[in-house]
């Protein structure tokens, strides 16, 4: 080995916890994130490092051209990464691989800002991304998506609107409905049923739409002990759960692997939950208004 490929080994090995954020907060996945990582070090191999001048922004911009392809193919495939139905996660999450560390990543940089960043573009997502995560400059992160630094600083502007969204009730309000909803998501992980009895209305229902089982109709449950019973039932889905703006109001996303598969819309009367709008259907999906809540 020589000394330039030596130096390159050792600086790649040195920033690899900051390269595998970038990947992670760029693909959502920490399978994908360790798959953009060998795929980066093989090019970095390759390449002739002997003129760069800033090591970190080097490694830093393989990486997320690399992280820029898988998404561009990801979203050209419109492929689903579980290949199995929202119903299904209940199971099909332990096979995945190392669920614990998938959630505790997801924890850490927050799932619902994971959820709404997959709805960005791959473009709108590495300028957020590198700008407001890691404070990579425009000049920098232009020249990645063949733009101008102007145009990356609108892509940034843009999916930072996205991110924060917009509530349509007052903050005191998303303040009630925030306590709520923590209070329902521990004690739906934790089983407790009477916890779950006393946060729902007596006369609560819950709609699913089909895409969300158990059964391939639209299900529809009234009252607070049956709502309570198949909510505690659901410990597994509530460990990759999280609360987020849905529709301006507070509500839950469920997100395996940071990718939105099931999402929770609550209605709330005097401090109790209403009504439960339980939504898989891909359409759906795809039309809520996502955004991540303020701590």
């Amino acid at each position: 080995m020589s000394d330039e490929q030596a130096w390159v080994t050792r600086r790649f090995e040195e920033d690899r916890p900051r390269l595998r954020a970038v990947a992670y907060r760029m693909l959502g996945s920490a399978t994908e994130a360790e798959d953009a990582l060998q795929e980066a070090w093989l090019r970095i191999d390759r390449a002739d490092a002997g003129s760069v001048e800033n090591p970190a922004g080097w490694l830093t911009t393989v990486v997320a051209r690399v992280c820029l392809n898988m998404l561009r193919a990801r979203r050209s495939r419109r492929e689903e990464p579980l290949d199995v139905r929202p119903a299904d996660h209940v199971t099909g999450l332990e096979d995945a691989p190392d669920p614990e560390q998938e959630a505790v990543l997801a924890d850490s940089v927050g799932l619902a800002l994971l959820v709404v960043l997959d709805t960005l573009t791959p473009a709108e997502r590495l300028a957020f991304v590198l700008h407001d995560m890691f404070a990579v400059p425009f000049d920098e992160i232009g020249p990645m998506i063949e733009r101008s630094p102007t145009a990356a600083r609108q892509l940034a502007s843009r999916a930072r609107r996205r991110v924060k969204g917009g509530a349509a009730v007052p903050e005191s309000d998303l303040t009630r409905q925030r306590r709520v909803v923590d209070a329902f998501l521990a004690a739906s992980r934790g089983g407790d049923f009477d916890a779950l009895v006393a946060l729902l209305h007596p006369d609560v229902v819950l709609r699913a739409d089909r895409a969300a089982g158990p059964t391939p109709e639209p299900l529809v449950v009234r009252g607070s002990d049956k709502v309570a019973k198949g909510a505690g039932a659901a410990a597994q889905r509530a460990r990759f759960s999280q609360p987020a703006l849905v529709n301006g109001a507070v509500g839950l996303v469920m997100a395996p692997r940071g990718r939105l598969f099931l999402a929770l819309a609550f209605s709330f009367a005097d401090g109790r939950i209403t009504e439960i709008d339980v939504i898989a259907d891909a359409d759906r999906l795809r039309d809520l208004d996502l955004a991540v809540l303020d701590n």
